[in-house]
């Protein structure tokens, strides 16, 4: 094979690529299309995180991989006033180019191959799958440890609230996931990016002190302020947990120039730092979610899981695909669960992230028959 195209034909095709023609049909839709389908918010950046980044506009300088200290302090300041999570060295936080470039590139990062094995959930965001592509290792589907039987994994990707299921883990299975990482010297790499999208029940921090005791070793917690801080536009995220493993993906991040842009770290240490807007958008999707679950119901749709999270999973008991046509016929588009593992063929992913408006013209459409 010549060097042109050699990596990307190590990846499946581009999920939302397939799904064009049923786009193409929810359009037609006299009222318009209702895109629920890609998590993007769609309300505006909060007026102090603009501020901040057009304050820091005129830096002409390289910004530091590391973080500004203010950034680094500020995060280390939220994670403590609003998941609980103490104990974190501001050293051992890593901004990142939104999460979705840091969970794609990390088991390079971390320099594993073909010889290692990396597990992703059983339903799970595209991504993880993807990073074990590219980084040539070896993928297990398992949401039980009990189901690696004797393997060993060098890196296992943890997801809660889940993206797409909205399924929260509770303090004993997580901490039986920081048991078994601690006995087999394994690296526990925790998506967090909908932990403040919380709606039923509580979810909680792989770094938690309840989950680990404090002890971060081998621990990676994944945070984006896409989600509760409307910055998906940004590409602001970041990383923070075990010293040791920070310092290492420090050090090759440098190396390959993988910088956040300084108005951008500006922007977070503002959005980090206050909690008034966060907690304004989080009442936001509540209240829309809440429409969309009731005129779901009301459809035939059944929910599962979703306590968390900005999406709804969602199943009429038939293919995937034949509930998406269903829904284009109204107008709505939605996401296939076969994006997201093969156990996920009988539901759709239905976004919150859509105005007020569009969310009321889909409720309408799914109660009216």
């Amino acid at each position: 094979m010549s060097v042109r195209g050699r990596v990307s034909s190590l990846l499946p095709d581009f999920p939302w690529d397939t799904i064009a023609s049923v786009k193409a049909q929810a359009a037609t839709h006299p009222g318009g299309i209702v895109d629920l389908s890609v998590g993007t918010p769609v309300d505006p950046v909060d007026p102090l995180i603009r501020a901040a980044l057009s304050a820091a506009a005129a830096v002409p300088g390289y910004p530091a991989t590391h973080g500004t200290p203010e950034l680094r302090a500020a995060v280390v300041d939220a994670l403590k006033r609003r998941y609980g999570i103490t104990g974190l060295d501001p050293a051992a936080v890593l901004p990142a180019i939104g999460t979705k470039e840091l969970i794609a590139g990390l088991p390079r990062l971390l320099g594993l191959g073909a010889d290692d094995l990396v597990v992703i959930p059983e339903v799970a965001y595209p991504t993880y799958e993807v990073g074990a592509l590219l980084a040539g290792t070896r993928i297990a589907r398992a949401d039980g440890l009990t189901q690696l039987g004797p393997r060993t994994p060098a890196l296992l990707f943890v997801n809660s609230p889940s993206n797409p299921t909205g399924r929260v883990l509770g303090v004993d299975h997580l901490r039986k996931v920081v048991e078994f990482a601690r006995e087999r010297d394994v690296i526990v790499a925790s998506d967090e990016c909908y932990l403040g999208l919380t709606w039923e029940g509580r979810a909680v921090s792989i770094l938690d002190p309840e989950v680990c005791d404090g002890d971060h070793t081998n621990l990676l917690a994944v945070h984006s302020l896409s989600k509760t801080s409307n910055l998906a536009s940004y590409r602001a995220g970041f990383v923070a947990g075990d010293p040791a493993l920070i310092a290492e993906l420090l050090e090759v991040r440098k190396h390959a120039g993988m910088m956040v842009p300084f108005p951008i770290q500006a922007a977070m240490t503002a959005a980090l730092s206050d909690d008034a807007h966060e907690s304004q958008q989080r009442e936001r999707y509540r209240a829309r979610r809440e429409i969309l679950r009731k005129a779901l119901l009301a459809a035939g749709f059944r929910i599962d899981h979703s306590e968390a999270g900005l999406y709804l999973w969602s199943t009429r008991g038939e293919p995937c695909r034949t509930t998406l046509e269903w829904l284009a016929d109204r107008g709505i588009l939605a996401a296939p669960g076969d994006f997201y593992g093969p156990t996920g063929t009988e539901h759709v992913r239905i976004a919150l992230t859509a105005t007020d408006e569009r969310i009321a013209a889909a409720a309408e459409r799914l109660t009216a028959g």
